[in-house]
């Protein structure tokens, strides 16, 4: 199906969402996070993007839909998988069209799921309303047209706007140069409207984003240039400057760039961004990855914005592997609508992290558990205490089956009480990374129960979901939506 013309889909709904939107309760979502928190129903579907892309199965990727009710006699299983048009696209993050920035619109709808293709450039546009057990296909936003239009490439986060256009972050321009990301806006018809920041100021590298509209401002992180990190991780390529160790704040909305963070030594890598939830709080977290530093990002007295290592995790001494010490690689983490808890993942360690932050600039660590990673008990990687022991992690089977790959990408529930946890990150470094044992295997989704009272995290050992028994083969599986909003798509204004 390579280079297969785009499928005949209707044309989406004229735009109807105009400008910013007021609170009373009437659109998407729900008016503040408390009240997503306290009100909002336990999840029933989950939506996966689950990738053929570099597994050797020449089949598209798929969006997948898991039926999470523990009363329903499906289960822990997935019951519907959307393929999308093309081969090699490497499905990766999602958004949705509209989310509680528009909740005083009764205009707007959460419809439609918003799929950026990272490696091919296409846009999928998924209708989830019709049937939100049974998703198909709405529209496709070509790679030709965005680069036409823009120059952009490689989209990765998408985010609904208050004004009903969706923007979506690119990493760089259609050769993978990192020099040509920048933001692009996709109108409430899914045509390409053109790029967010004003021009001249795209700095180099792009990933992540999180806007925080009463402080008038948006942050973006910085992954690293297309180029190198499609190809594998090469640690020559961060000496290069082929990665990227900075935070960049832009006005909002106006798109004009203020300020831009060094993160040093101590942020290699920035990936995943969020604020606090509560949107008069000044202050959010990115995670980075290389260096296993969660750093705090806060504004000062004079209106601008500072930065500090909030969670350190240290590199562990370790034999039999690549190199002699490995880092934790923090690649997701989110925040509990209360702002009360962060979690975040160590992909090559192995375990799910739960940090109390009431005190933002002082996290606690209140609950771990271990889900696989490279160092537990079977592997041939082992590390080494202080006192130069080899000690491995136990890790138990869930419903017999052993956990492979890392904790990679994570998903809350509203009520704070559940995390989901897949174990894909990118198709190319999960085969560097853990080789056959995930690609050729594919990959598992698990549920961790959290203690919200004293802290505590532990594997719910009824829920398993096998992407190895996959109809058309083993699958990698990254990241999840609910239909109705989650902690990581929903931005209140």
């Amino acid at each position: 199906m390579a280079g297969a013309a785009a499928v005949d889909v209707p044309a989406a709904p004229p735009a109807t969402n105009g400008g910013a939107c007021c609170h009373a309760a009437k659109g998407p979502g729900y008016a503040t996070p408390l009240e997503a928190m306290e009100k909002g129903p336990r999840e029933k579907l989950i939506y996966v993007t689950c990738v053929y892309n570099g597994t050797g199965i020449n089949k598209p990727d798929y969006l997948a839909t898991v039926d999470l009710d523990p009363n329903s006699p499906t289960y822990s299983q997935v019951i519907h998988r959307l393929p999308v048009t093309h081969i090699g696209d490497e499905l990766h993050h999602s958004g949705w069209n509209s989310c509680s920035s528009c909740h005083g619109d009764p205009s707007a709808k959460r419809r439609f799921l918003i799929l950026p293709s990272l490696l091919s450039g296409r846009v999928y546009v998924v209708d989830t309303a019709t049937d939100p057990r049974a998703p198909s296909l709405h529209k496709v936003v070509q790679a030709e047209d965005i680069a036409e239009k823009t120059g952009l490439g490689f989209p990765h986060t998408s985010h609904c706007l208050a004004s009903g256009d969706i923007m979506i972050s690119c990493l760089g321009d259609k050769e993978g140069n990192a020099a040509g990301n920048g933001f692009l806006l996709l109108d409430s018809e899914f045509n390409v409207k053109g790029r967010w920041e004003k021009p001249g100021h795209s700095p180099l590298f792009g990933y992540d984003f999180w806007y925080q509209p009463r402080h008038k401002t948006m942050i973006s992180s910085t992954w690293g240039a297309p180029a190198a990190f499609r190809t594998g991780f090469n640690l020559q390529h961060v000496q290069d400057g082929l990665y990227g160790r900075h935070l960049h704040v832009y006005d909002w909305p106006g798109g004009e760039l203020k300020q831009t963070l060094d993160l040093g030594e101590t942020g290699l890598l920035p990936l995943e961004v969020r604020f606090l939830h509560d949107p008069s709080k000044d202050t959010g977290y990115v995670g980075c990855a290389l260096t296993s530093n969660m750093v705090r990002f806060f504004k000062t007295a004079d209106g601008s914005w500072s930065h500090e290592v909030a969670i350190d995790v240290k590199p562990l001494k370790v034999r039999n592997w690549i190199l002699p010490e490995m880092p934790g690689l923090i690649t997701d983490f989110v925040i509990s609508l209360d702002d009360r808890y962060l979690y975040l993942v160590n992909w090559l360690h192995g375990d799910i992290r739960q940090y109390n932050i009431e005190d933002p600039a002082k996290p606690v660590l209140a609950g771990q558990v271990w889900v696989g990673g490279l160092l537990q008990k079977g592997s041939d990687v082992v590390y080494l205490t202080d006192d130069g022991q080899e000690q491995q992690y136990s890790v138990p089977q869930v419903k017999g089956h052993r956990l492979r790959g890392g904790p990679q990408m994570i998903q809350l529930s509203l009520d704070g009480k559940r995390i989901y946890v897949t174990n894909s990150l990118f198709s190319r470094w999960d085969e560097q990374f853990y080789g056959d044992d995930l690609v050729k295997k594919g990959s598992h989704m698990l549920q961790i129960d959290v203690d919200t009272e004293k802290g505590g995290l532990a594997i719910n050992p009824n829920f398993f979901v096998d992407f190895s028994k996959e109809p058309d083969g083993p699958a990698l599986a990254h990241e999840m939506r609910y239909p109705g909003g989650d902690c990581t798509s929903d931005i209140w204004i």
